[in-house]
Protein backbone atom coordinates (compact mmCIF):
# COMPACT_ATOMS: atom_id res chain seq x y z
CA UNK A 1 0.00 0.00 0.00
CA UNK A 2 3.00 2.32 0.29
CA UNK A 3 2.99 3.93 -3.16
CA UNK A 4 5.78 6.46 -2.56
CA UNK A 5 8.55 6.41 -5.15
CA UNK A 6 12.12 7.26 -4.27
CA UNK A 7 12.31 10.05 -6.84
CA UNK A 8 10.53 11.56 -9.81
CA UNK A 9 13.09 9.89 -12.08
CA UNK A 10 12.22 6.50 -10.62
CA UNK A 11 8.49 7.15 -10.97
CA UNK A 12 8.65 7.84 -14.73
CA UNK A 13 11.50 5.48 -15.62
CA UNK A 14 9.28 2.90 -17.36
CA UNK A 15 7.33 5.30 -19.59
CA UNK A 16 8.26 4.06 -23.09
CA UNK A 17 8.51 5.75 -26.46
CA UNK A 18 5.07 6.13 -28.02
CA UNK A 19 3.20 6.00 -24.70
CA UNK A 20 -0.15 7.75 -24.28
CA UNK A 21 -0.10 10.24 -21.44
CA UNK A 22 -2.84 12.19 -19.62
CA UNK A 23 -1.44 15.30 -17.93
CA UNK A 24 -3.24 17.50 -15.41
CA UNK A 25 -3.17 21.27 -15.19
CA UNK A 26 -4.79 24.29 -16.76
CA UNK A 27 -2.41 26.87 -18.18
CA UNK A 28 0.35 26.81 -15.57
CA UNK A 29 -2.00 26.08 -12.66
CA UNK A 30 -1.51 22.63 -11.20
CA UNK A 31 0.86 21.29 -13.84
CA UNK A 32 3.12 18.41 -12.70
CA UNK A 33 6.34 20.31 -13.44
CA UNK A 34 8.69 17.98 -11.59
CA UNK A 35 7.39 14.85 -13.29
CA UNK A 36 7.48 16.50 -16.71
CA UNK A 37 11.09 17.57 -16.13
CA UNK A 38 11.97 14.02 -15.05
CA UNK A 39 10.34 12.63 -18.19
CA UNK A 40 12.36 15.07 -20.28
CA UNK A 41 15.55 13.80 -18.66
CA UNK A 42 14.39 10.20 -19.12
CA UNK A 43 14.18 10.66 -22.88
CA UNK A 44 10.87 9.05 -23.93
CA UNK A 45 9.76 10.28 -27.37
CA UNK A 46 6.83 9.91 -29.75
CA UNK A 47 4.45 10.61 -26.90
CA UNK A 48 0.70 11.04 -27.42
CA UNK A 49 -0.48 13.58 -24.86
CA UNK A 50 -3.98 14.31 -23.59
CA UNK A 51 -4.10 17.60 -21.69
CA UNK A 52 -6.19 20.76 -21.63
CA UNK A 53 -3.24 22.64 -23.12
CA UNK A 54 0.38 21.91 -23.97
CA UNK A 55 2.11 24.20 -21.50
CA UNK A 56 3.81 27.38 -22.62
CA UNK A 57 7.13 27.99 -24.31
CA UNK A 58 9.81 26.75 -21.92
CA UNK A 59 7.47 25.48 -19.19
CA UNK A 60 5.44 22.35 -18.52
CA UNK A 61 4.68 20.23 -21.57
CA UNK A 62 6.23 23.00 -23.67
CA UNK A 63 9.61 21.56 -22.66
CA UNK A 64 8.81 18.17 -24.19
CA UNK A 65 7.25 19.84 -27.21
CA UNK A 66 10.34 21.95 -27.93
CA UNK A 67 12.47 18.80 -27.75
CA UNK A 68 10.22 17.18 -30.44
CA UNK A 69 9.21 14.44 -28.03
CA UNK A 70 5.44 14.84 -28.50
CA UNK A 71 3.87 13.38 -31.65
CA UNK A 72 0.19 14.00 -30.93
CA UNK A 73 -1.89 16.22 -28.65
CA UNK A 74 -5.55 15.95 -27.68
CA UNK A 75 -6.51 19.21 -26.00
CA UNK A 76 -8.91 22.11 -25.89
CA UNK A 77 -6.70 25.21 -25.82
CA UNK A 78 -3.39 25.93 -27.54
CA UNK A 79 -3.14 29.72 -27.63
CA UNK A 80 -0.16 30.35 -25.34
CA UNK A 81 2.53 28.31 -27.08
CA UNK A 82 4.22 29.63 -30.21
CA UNK A 83 6.24 26.47 -30.77
CA UNK A 84 3.04 24.44 -30.62
CA UNK A 85 1.51 26.58 -33.36
CA UNK A 86 4.67 26.36 -35.47
CA UNK A 87 4.86 22.56 -35.27
CA UNK A 88 1.16 22.12 -36.01
CA UNK A 89 1.08 24.49 -38.97
CA UNK A 90 4.25 22.98 -40.44
CA UNK A 91 2.89 19.44 -40.32
CA UNK A 92 5.17 18.21 -37.53
CA UNK A 93 2.49 17.70 -34.87
CA UNK A 94 -0.93 16.03 -34.90
CA UNK A 95 -3.57 17.93 -32.92
CA UNK A 96 -7.10 16.88 -31.98
CA UNK A 97 -8.97 19.91 -30.65
CA UNK A 98 -11.89 19.02 -28.40
CA UNK A 99 -14.44 21.23 -26.60
CA UNK A 100 -13.19 21.73 -23.05
CA UNK A 101 -16.18 20.20 -21.28
CA UNK A 102 -16.14 17.28 -23.68
CA UNK A 103 -12.45 16.67 -22.97
CA UNK A 104 -13.13 16.68 -19.24
CA UNK A 105 -15.97 14.19 -19.61
CA UNK A 106 -13.98 11.96 -21.97
CA UNK A 107 -11.28 11.62 -19.31
CA UNK A 108 -13.80 11.05 -16.52
CA UNK A 109 -15.73 8.52 -18.60
CA UNK A 110 -12.59 6.60 -19.45
CA UNK A 111 -11.62 6.45 -15.80
CA UNK A 112 -15.11 5.29 -14.83
CA UNK A 113 -15.11 2.51 -17.44
CA UNK A 114 -17.66 4.22 -19.69
CA UNK A 115 -16.65 3.66 -23.33
CA UNK A 116 -18.70 6.47 -24.89
CA UNK A 117 -21.42 9.04 -24.24
CA UNK A 118 -23.63 11.51 -26.10
CA UNK A 119 -23.25 15.29 -25.76
CA UNK A 120 -24.77 18.33 -27.50
CA UNK A 121 -21.39 20.12 -27.58
CA UNK A 122 -20.15 20.41 -31.15
CA UNK A 123 -23.43 19.59 -32.90
CA UNK A 124 -23.72 21.56 -36.14
CA UNK A 125 -19.98 22.24 -36.35
CA UNK A 126 -16.97 20.51 -37.87
CA UNK A 127 -16.48 18.74 -34.55
CA UNK A 128 -19.51 16.65 -35.56
CA UNK A 129 -19.22 16.85 -39.34
CA UNK A 130 -15.51 16.02 -39.53
CA UNK A 131 -12.85 17.55 -41.73
CA UNK A 132 -10.91 19.44 -39.07
CA UNK A 133 -7.18 19.25 -39.88
CA UNK A 134 -5.56 17.03 -37.28
CA UNK A 135 -2.25 17.03 -39.10
CA UNK A 136 -1.00 18.92 -42.13
CA UNK A 137 1.23 17.34 -44.75
CA UNK A 138 4.97 18.08 -44.47
CA UNK A 139 5.49 21.73 -45.21
CA UNK A 140 2.14 22.57 -43.63
CA UNK A 141 0.48 25.90 -44.17
CA UNK A 142 1.03 29.41 -42.96
CA UNK A 143 -2.57 30.48 -43.66
CA UNK A 144 -5.01 27.84 -42.34
CA UNK A 145 -7.69 30.47 -41.98
CA UNK A 146 -7.60 30.93 -45.77
CA UNK A 147 -7.96 27.22 -46.45
CA UNK A 148 -4.36 26.82 -47.62
CA UNK A 149 -2.17 23.80 -46.97
CA UNK A 150 -2.57 20.10 -47.62
CA UNK A 151 -4.30 18.14 -44.85
CA UNK A 152 -2.71 14.75 -44.18
CA UNK A 153 -5.09 13.63 -41.42
CA UNK A 154 -8.59 15.06 -40.91
CA UNK A 155 -11.07 14.45 -38.13
CA UNK A 156 -13.77 11.88 -38.89
CA UNK A 157 -17.49 12.57 -38.77
CA UNK A 158 -19.09 11.62 -35.47
CA UNK A 159 -22.22 9.55 -34.97
CA UNK A 160 -25.27 11.61 -34.01
CA UNK A 161 -28.55 10.65 -32.41
CA UNK A 162 -31.70 12.50 -31.36
CA UNK A 163 -33.01 12.38 -27.79
CA UNK A 164 -36.27 14.15 -26.91
CA UNK A 165 -36.09 16.21 -30.08
CA UNK A 166 -32.48 17.36 -29.63
CA UNK A 167 -29.41 16.17 -31.52
CA UNK A 168 -26.38 14.81 -29.70
CA UNK A 169 -23.08 13.43 -30.94
CA UNK A 170 -21.15 10.42 -29.74
CA UNK A 171 -17.82 10.96 -27.98
CA UNK A 172 -15.49 8.22 -26.78
CA UNK A 173 -14.00 7.94 -23.30
CA UNK A 174 -10.24 8.36 -23.00
CA UNK A 175 -7.82 6.03 -21.24
CA UNK A 176 -4.05 6.40 -21.38
CA UNK A 177 -1.03 4.29 -20.54
CA UNK A 178 0.16 6.78 -17.90
CA UNK A 179 -1.06 9.93 -16.19
CA UNK A 180 0.98 12.70 -14.54
CA UNK A 181 -0.76 14.93 -12.01
CA UNK A 182 -0.01 17.37 -9.19
CA UNK A 183 -1.81 17.50 -5.85
CA UNK A 184 -1.59 19.68 -2.75
CA UNK A 185 -1.65 16.88 -0.21
CA UNK A 186 -1.48 13.13 -0.50
CA UNK A 187 -0.91 10.10 1.69
CA UNK A 188 1.13 6.97 1.13
CA UNK A 189 -1.95 5.10 -0.06
CA UNK A 190 -2.41 7.56 -2.95
CA UNK A 191 -5.41 9.51 -1.63
CA UNK A 192 -5.15 13.07 -2.99
CA UNK A 193 -6.39 16.54 -2.14
CA UNK A 194 -6.18 19.34 -4.72
CA UNK A 195 -6.07 23.02 -3.78
CA UNK A 196 -8.28 25.65 -5.39
CA UNK A 197 -7.74 26.17 -9.15
CA UNK A 198 -5.15 23.38 -9.28
CA UNK A 199 -8.01 20.89 -9.09
CA UNK A 200 -8.88 21.67 -12.76
CA UNK A 201 -8.05 18.63 -14.94
CA UNK A 202 -5.88 16.80 -12.38
CA UNK A 203 -8.50 14.42 -10.91
CA UNK A 204 -9.83 13.60 -14.37
CA UNK A 205 -6.39 12.92 -15.85
CA UNK A 206 -5.57 10.74 -12.85
CA UNK A 207 -8.71 8.68 -13.42
CA UNK A 208 -7.87 8.09 -17.08
CA UNK A 209 -4.34 6.76 -16.59
CA UNK A 210 -3.74 3.03 -16.24
CA UNK A 211 -0.64 3.97 -14.22
CA UNK A 212 -1.04 7.33 -12.49
CA UNK A 213 1.91 9.18 -10.98
CA UNK A 214 1.16 12.07 -8.62
CA UNK A 215 3.60 14.66 -7.32
CA UNK A 216 2.41 16.04 -4.00
CA UNK A 217 3.40 19.23 -2.21
CA UNK A 218 2.79 17.69 1.20
CA UNK A 219 2.97 13.98 2.01
CA UNK A 220 1.06 12.77 5.07
CA UNK A 221 0.52 9.44 6.73
CA UNK A 222 -2.59 7.32 6.07
CA UNK A 223 -5.43 8.46 8.29
CA UNK A 224 -4.34 12.10 8.42
CA UNK A 225 -6.65 13.07 5.57
CA UNK A 226 -10.28 13.25 6.58
CA UNK A 227 -12.32 11.03 4.23
CA UNK A 228 -14.61 13.93 3.35
CA UNK A 229 -11.58 16.00 2.28
CA UNK A 230 -10.25 13.48 -0.25
CA UNK A 231 -10.87 14.58 -3.83
CA UNK A 232 -9.43 11.48 -5.51
CA UNK A 233 -9.27 8.06 -3.81
CA UNK A 234 -6.02 6.14 -3.90
CA UNK A 235 -7.47 3.41 -6.11
CA UNK A 236 -6.70 5.69 -9.07
CA UNK A 237 -3.07 6.39 -8.06
CA UNK A 238 -0.18 3.95 -8.37
CA UNK A 239 2.84 6.13 -7.57
CA UNK A 240 3.46 9.14 -5.31
CA UNK A 241 6.40 11.55 -5.50
CA UNK A 242 6.98 13.88 -2.54
CA UNK A 243 8.19 17.34 -3.60
CA UNK A 244 10.84 19.30 -1.78
CA UNK A 245 9.75 22.63 -0.24
CA UNK A 246 11.49 24.45 -3.10
CA UNK A 247 9.74 22.37 -5.75
CA UNK A 248 6.38 22.85 -4.05
CA UNK A 249 6.84 26.61 -3.93
CA UNK A 250 7.95 26.96 -7.56
CA UNK A 251 4.69 28.07 -9.15
CA UNK A 252 4.86 30.35 -12.17
CA UNK A 253 2.17 32.88 -13.06
CA UNK A 254 1.12 32.66 -16.70
CA UNK A 255 -0.20 36.22 -16.99
CA UNK A 256 0.72 38.58 -14.19
CA UNK A 257 -1.68 41.48 -13.70
CA UNK A 258 -0.80 44.30 -11.35
CA UNK A 259 -2.42 47.61 -10.45
CA UNK A 260 -0.93 50.90 -9.33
Amino acid sequence: MNKVSGSAAEAVADIPDGATLAVGGFGLSGIPDVLIDALYEQGAAGLEVVSNNCGVDGRGLGILLAARRIARVTGSYVGENKEFARQYLSGELEVELTPQGTLAERLRAGGAGIPAFYTPAGVGTQVAEGGLPWRYAPGGTSRPEAGGGSVAVASPAKETRDFSGRTYLLEHGITTDFALVRAWRGDRHGNLVFRRAAANFNPLAAMAGRVTVAEVEELVEPGELAPDDVHLPGIYVQRIVELTPGQAADKRIEKRTVSN
